[in-house]
């Protein structure tokens, strides 16, 4: 049996910055540690509609890498992500 490999992970890049990015709802995730910035973030996800983007605000610095990984299991398009003074901004579309 050959070995899998780890899933590959679907990130747009844009010519734009985050700042131009439209969003449709914004929610701040300062301050909660892994797990819950992804769990709040799939929580409000689940209520938007397909195509709608959602900015996220977090501190935890781990919510880069599981931002990324939970799009990817979701089927959800992380937009793309900064990091501005501490906080981590990220724009998902639902899928």
């Amino acid at each position: 049996m050959a070995a899998r490999g780890a899933p590959i992970f679907r990130i747009c890049a844009y010519s734009i910055a985050m700042s131009d990015i439209d969003f449709e709802e914004q929610i701040d995730l300062s301050g909660l540690l892994c797990p819950l910035p992804v769990l709040k973030a799939r929580k409000h996800l689940e209520r938007m509609a397909s195509g709608q983007v959602l900015k996220i605000l977090a501190t935890d610095p781990m919510a880069a890498i599981d931002m990324a990984h939970f799009c990817g299991e979701q089927g959800h398009t992380l937009l793309g992500s900064e990091n501005a003074g501490g906080t981590l901004i990220f724009r998902i579309e639902r899928k």
